[in-house]
């Protein structure tokens, strides 16, 4: 397989960045990942990278190096998720268990299917048109799609991870890549900010590496002060003339034994450790490192 990638994170005027993200690819299949830990319950910054921590470790563990079934992997992630969030709260005796969206995207046999729990989004971008995008599990969408004139207050969701109702969630159907397909994964920082077809037309006319800087900045300065957190993470499918994209940007996944991933995986009973900003950072540093060379490798060979 061969894409393009990039993620960025941008904390906006919040006291903390509770939004996380991630990829992982093995030589045949990719996972893309997204949660935005919620305001207003204690952790929102610890359900997210439960969440995102879980799909990473699933992903390592199933994809050998396909998913047998994507669908029962989208399906299980946000369940287990779910689970491991609920158990962080029980161990340490919460009275209200921290709180989290997750988008989740596959991309495997020349096709991409998600999952989403919450407002984070996927959007798939071909030929300069929006061709899918979930559709946030709030009561604004709902109200818009039902044709009402309710006023109803955006930031409510009727469902999440971490909540002590079962979480509900929307599979999607397997779609077809075509070359030159995007996929972005977004926090609501960034859609709040900028309407759909401003987003098409940027991923539409900008390489990944480009347009999620492009698009955070532009939503960072459309909020102002008020700004929310802003998250992105986009992917470019069979880039033309990926030898050339840029270094860090471009992946071939052409390698037998290949697993690389930007996500930590350490296991959630083993302290807090997990949450240092720093360390996950240094652990998406070498992660990339690993991936320069291997890359690097392949082009000498």
């Amino acid at each position: 397989m061969k894409f393009s990638v990039f993620q960025l994170s941008r904390q906006g005027g919040r006291a903390t960045n509770e939004d996380r993200m991630g990829y992982a690819y093995t030589r045949d299949a990719c996972l893309f990942v997204l949660a935005d830990g919620m305001g207003g319950h204690p952790q929102g910054e610890v359900a997210a990278q439960i969440a995102i921590q879980t799909a990473a470790v699933k992903f390592q563990n199933e994809a050998r190096p396909m998913l047998p079934d994507v669908g029962a992997f989208l399906t299980s992630v946000v369940m287990v998720a779910h689970e491991q969030i609920l158990r962080y709260a029980a161990a340490r005796g919460m009275a209200d268990a921290p709180r989290t969206t997750l988008a989740v995207a596959v991309v495997q046999d020349g096709q991409v299917r998600w999952v989403h729990c919450g407002d984070s989004r996927v959007y798939l971008v071909r030929n300069s048109k929006l061709l899918a995008r979930t559709r946030d599990h709030s009561y604004r969408e709902l109200r818009d799609a039902m044709g009402t004139a309710d006023a109803v207050n955006r930031n409510v969701l009727f469902t999440c991870l971490g909540s002590p109702a079962r979480p509900m969630y929307d599979v999607s159907n397997a779609m077809t890549l075509d070359s030159g397909d995007r996929v972005m994964l977004c926090s609501d920082g960034l859609w709040d900010a900028l309407d759909d077809k401003a987003i098409v037309r940027v991923l539409s006319h900008q390489r990944v590496s480009q347009a999620v800087p492009t698009l955070v900045d532009m939503a960072l300065r459309k909020a102002g002060g008020n700004s929310d957190n802003v998250t992105a993470v986009a992917m470019q499918w069979e880039t033309p003339g990926i030898p050339d994209a840029t270094e860090g940007e471009a992946v071939d996944t052409g390698i037998d034994d290949t697993f690389a991933s930007t996500i930590q995986t350490d296991e959630f009973e083993t302290g807090d450790n997990f949450l240092d900003e720093e360390a996950i950072e240094r652990s998406i540093a070498e992660i990339n490192e690993t991936i320069r060379r291997t890359a690097a490798r392949k082009a000498q060979g």
